[in-house]
């Protein structure tokens, strides 16, 4: 027992010289195991034994190769490292993009580009003034016709504007009551969304919830409802024949010619090129007024789809009038 004691001793005084040498020979590893148990047997000898000298020189070579491969990795500022690690990963998405086939990449654009498409119809729909479903709108059976109020422009079509008036349907304003003082080829030219427009109600249909709306003068809408009355008394397009004269008012102006009111079934088309006062440089606007009266003949008429095509310079093939030539015979006169 004497020479166990001392062995003890002996161990005891040992051990820790060891362990603070193994701590300074491999600061940085990253896992150490070091187990030391003390068991006391049947016979009541104490057995002192550790595990970390079997596995010590393993641990020493694996902690010095991940030391020197990643020092310069730990040695790094933590936002330069997550700096590196957003790139790489987008190089990485990058790379899979380039090698996806292009079946999964046309899908991948398409469902790009509705994502954007959503987001700009979002973004240029028009904040309304009352709800759809408030009760502040009035019903479509209380409108008054031939009263005018004040709507938003909601959405453009090519046809028209739907806007609302405050009832429980938007109403449309078609391009043709716009305006008289130019021809209005699509809607954006006059209005655009969110604009506030004084219009006048002059139709509605209560069972197909539908309202027509205008944006033109009452003497305007009186005429052109006067034209339609006599529509029974017009020339039909089987009555006229190139080379026609006829007298007629310019209706609309557009950036190519304008239409003119001959007092047919339908409008005559006049170029500007067509018209008497043409000159190179000078446009549609400066020669065709709304309103103005305008000699014309018939150039071609298409009955199948009901157009009538007018020049304003007269054909040279027109028969001219017939002159009389007064000759001097022999101091007598005779035709």
């Amino acid at each position: 027992m004497k020479y166990v004691s001392a062995i003890v001793s002996y161990v005891c005084l040992v051990a820790p010289i060891y362990t603070n040498a193994f701590a300074l020979s491999a600061p940085n590893t990253l896992t150490q195991r070091t187990s030391t148990a003390i068991f006391e047997s049947d016979s009541g000898d104490t057995v002192l034994y550790s595990d970390a000298d079997a596995d010590q020189d393993d641990s020493d070579e694996t902690t010095k190769k991940i030391y020197s491969k990643n020092k310069r990795w730990a040695s790094l500022n933590p936002n330069v490292k997550a700096r590196i690690i957003e790139e790489g990963q987008k190089r990485a998405v990058r790379n899979k993009k380039k090698r996806e086939p292009a079946a999964d990449k046309k899908r991948r654009m398409m469902m790009h580009y509705k994502t954007l498409q959503t987001k700009s119809k979002r973004s240029s729909r028009v904040q309304r003034p009352y709800a759809t479903n408030s009760p502040d709108r009035v019903p479509l059976a209380e409108m008054e016709l031939q009263k005018q109020y004040n709507g938003t422009v909601i959405s453009l079509t090519d046809f028209g504007a739907y806007v609302d008036i405050g009832t429980e349907c938007d109403g449309l304003l078609h391009v043709s009551q716009m305006t008289r003082e130019r021809f209005v080829e699509h809607p954006r030219q006059v209005l655009s969304p969110g604009d506030l427009v004084d219009v006048t109600l002059i139709q509605t249909s209560v069972d197909l919830k539908k309202m027509h709306l205008s944006l033109l003068p009452q003497e305007i809408r009186d005429n052109e409802n006067e034209d339609e009355e006599e529509f029974d008394e017009r020339i039909d397009l089987e009555d006229l024949a190139p080379n026609d004269e006829l007298w007629g008012e310019i209706r609309r102006v557009t950036s190519y010619g304008a239409y003119v009111e001959l007092g047919a079934v339908v409008d005559g088309w006049l170029h500007f090129m067509d018209h008497p006062e043409f000159e190179f440089g000078t446009s549609p606007g400066e020669m065709m007024r709304v309103g103005d009266r305008i000699r014309c003949w018939v150039a071609n008429i298409d009955e199948e789809k009901e157009r009538i095509k007018l020049t304003s310079n007269r054909p040279k093939d027109l028969p001219g009038p017939r002159r009389e030539v007064k000759k001097m015979v022999n101091d007598e006169n005779y035709y």
